[in-house]
């Protein structure tokens, strides 16, 4: 699908960021050749303070030099910029909507819940709220699932790609949690390695024990002492 409207396609990312992962599943998905520019958000770089000067973070996305910024709204964009692509999104208003909702909850929910995993000092009180947050979150999305097979439906969609580079997070907040996602929520587990085996998404995401590595970095830098 290469052309004149495809060139240009750049990716400011990390490798470990799940929103930053759902733009590269997104464009894996529509077959959308890009240019992943890594970032080192401990020592931001001219590039992206000045692509995202407002929250200065990743994904950010260059197309012929312009950028747009937050994930899911890039998601959105590649769909309006390149409709010749598969869609992301249902073409079904409601079904776009619910779609929109899920992707949503995860980033509030299931994203703050786990920042408070390992930024809380473990077994204090404000860890062992977030531990029963988080698996209340991931009760609700088991629950959004069902007998599913994807979130979408009966086939990958919008909200499987950008709620699945969580599922690379779930060994860890399992660990940190003192629970297991694959006893707590089986369908959701199951979901998620379902989702792994689809080359986007394999390609896209790293092992959780690799997750889990950059996780105890985070706890040990920024985490309460």
């Amino acid at each position: 699908m290469a052309g004149e409207k495809e060139e240009g396609l750049q990716l400011l990312d990390l490798w470990v960021s799940p929103f930053a992962q759902r733009c590269r599943i997104a464009l894996a998905e529509k077959g959308l050749a890009y240019e992943p520019l890594e970032q080192d958000l401990s020592n931001k770089g001219d590039l992206l303070l000045r692509a995202n000067p407002v929250h200065k973070k990743v994904p950010v996305l260059l197309h012929g030099g312009r950028p747009v910024c937050e994930s899911l709204v890039i998601l959105q964009y590649l769909d309006e910029a390149f409709p010749e692509t598969p869609a992301l999104l249902p073409s079904d208003p409601h079904a776009r909507a619910h779609a929109r909702f899920w992707a949503d909850y995860a980033d509030w929910k299931v994203f703050e819940c786990g920042t408070r995993l390992w930024k809380r000092k473990a077994g204090s009180e404000l860890q062992l709220q977030a531990r029963r947050e988080m698996v209340e979150a991931l009760r609700i999305l088991e629950a959004e699932l069902g007998d599913k097979p994807y979130l979408a439906g009966e086939a990958f969609g919008f909200v499987d790609l950008a709620i699945v580079p969580f599922a690379a997070w779930f060994l860890g907040y399992g660990r940190l949690g003192e629970f297991s996602v694959e006893e707590v929520c089986p369908r959701l587990a199951a979901w998620g390695e379902r989702c792994g085996e689809r080359e986007s998404v394999a390609r896209s995401l790293h092992p959780p024990e690799k997750v889990y590595e950059f996780i105890g970095y985070l706890k040990d830098k920024y985490g309460d002492k």
